[in-house]
């Protein structure tokens, strides 16, 4: 983990092509179901960040074995699987690792997996969670902060979840791969990590019908034969951030190697801004097209706008003209980054879930912290687009989820450094 801090020089006017990596929120989910394979699988495409780092080396202490074929590529053997515990050292830096109870649940009948790390949002409750795993078949227990599930067999059920939950909806699912008979997840969620999850399943085997709606139809299958290669999605939320970065420093970027679709409410949201969006095929073009105006954001699950890119746009919004609002309706700790970027000269009002942003002639350079992971890039995008030196502390948060990013900066112009 690094614990240095980010010196940007703005402001800067971002220009030229930026190459998007694998998809972090695909990544820790897709190496959790590999444990579910008997014998080996390859995945392409994955981030290089401290997040997918972390996991590994927690499956290769529950025995699985991990080969790089590159900084991208690994090879994962889950064939001797041995241990069913993954103790708080283990996962206390890391919220995904809650993937782990599901696929070691599916795969051994037993998991031990203490509370997991990660960002700091308030407790993010698995309830959901459990109550799918209980109706699949399994006892769970939490005891002294170690989630305890437990099954004889597992069998299919219908699951209706309360509130729509990405990991909710991946657990289930890597839980009920090889349950016996059918499981259906009603109220899934639709992102598009949770369809990469249920791709990846499906090419080594599984038989996943219905991911990307709200209705998921999983036919247990007897094993996971393996074998097969699979390369993760772009990265939607590392896209969209470099999106977000060209229209605050007034640049000319184009955005490759992301699947435009992914980006549709940014794209129409930017386009809402006065920002210019050119669509290709993998790629999206951002150009300054001179004022940014106001809009209002409601941060919703896919195909809504992305609660990561909440404190993103919030940037812009403080360069835009007049008054605009953001709703936050997925995480309630989403805004810890609003002290932050008032340091800088934002005009930012909370109030409940709704964040009132008057724009503002400028933002000056400050020292700020990262707050979290989408926080801290957030305040690298408002350092680039303010008037002087600011410093971004903490950025740690940042290596969890973005791959070479001060690297990709400088290629497009930016004065950033890691001190």
């Amino acid at each position: 983990m690094n614990l240095g801090k980010f010196v940007i020089n703005g402001p800067a006017r971002l220009n030229g092509d930026v190459y998007i990596s694998g998809a972090k929120n695909a990544a820790v989910a897709i190496i959790p179901a590999a444990l579910l394979v008997d014998g080996t699988c390859r995945i392409e495409n994955v981030p290089d960040i401290s997040d997918v780092k972390l996991l590994l080396n927690i499956i290769e202490q529950l025995g699985a074995q991990v080969e790089f074929e590159n900084d991208n590529t690994i090879i994962i053997d889950a064939s001797n699987i041995n241990s069913y515990t993954a103790s708080y050292d283990m996962v206390k830096n890391m919220r995904a690792s809650y993937y782990l109870i599901g696929s070691l649940l599916g795969r051994l009948g037993r998991a031990e997996v203490s509370s997991p790390g990660g960002c700091d949002f308030g407790f993010r409750p698995i309830d959901q969670h459990i109550k799918g795993f209980e109706a699949l078949g399994a006892k769970v227990d939490i005891e002294y902060g170690v989630v305890k599930a437990r099954a004889d067999k597992l069998t299919g059920n219908q699951i209706y979840l309360d509130v729509v939950s990405v990991g909710a909806t991946i657990n289930l699912m890597l839980a009920a791969v090889k349950a016996e008979g059918v499981t259906s997840i009603e109220n899934a969620a639709k992102e598009p990590h949770v369809v990469d999850v249920a791709n990846f399943l499906n090419a080594m085997g599984a038989n996943i019908k219905g991911a990307g709606t709200d209705v998921i139809k999983i036919k247990g299958v007897e094993k996971l034969r393996g074998g097969a290669s699979y390369a993760i999605i772009p990265d939607q939320i590392e896209a969209g951030t470099f999106m977000i970065a060209a229209a605050a420093t007034g640049g000319d970027v184009t955005v490759r190697n992301i699947i435009p679709k992914h980006m549709e409410s940014l794209s129409a949201k930017l386009i809402e801004m006065n920002v210019g969006v050119i669509e290709g095929e993998d790629w999206i073009r951002i150009v300054n097209n001179g004022q940014i105006v106001k809009a209002n954001v409601k941060t919703l699950p896919y195909p809504g706008f992305p609660t990561d890119l909440h404190p993103l746009i919030a940037v812009l919004l403080c360069k835009a003209e007049g008054t605009s609002t953001i709703t936050e309706g997925v995480w309630d700790q989403r805004f810890q980054y609003v002290d932050e970027l008032k340091r800088m000269g934002a005009m930012i009002k909370v109030d409940g879930r709704i964040a009132v942003i008057e724009g503002v002639q400028r933002l000056s350079g400050a020292p700020v912290k990262a707050t979290d992971l989408r926080a801290g890039a957030a305040m690298v995008v408002a350092g680039l687009a303010a008037e002087g030196t600011t410093e971004v502390h903490n950025i740690k948060y940042i290596d969890r989820g973005y791959e070479k990013f001060e690297e990709k900066l400088r290629k497009l112009g930016a004065d950033i450094k890691r001190v």
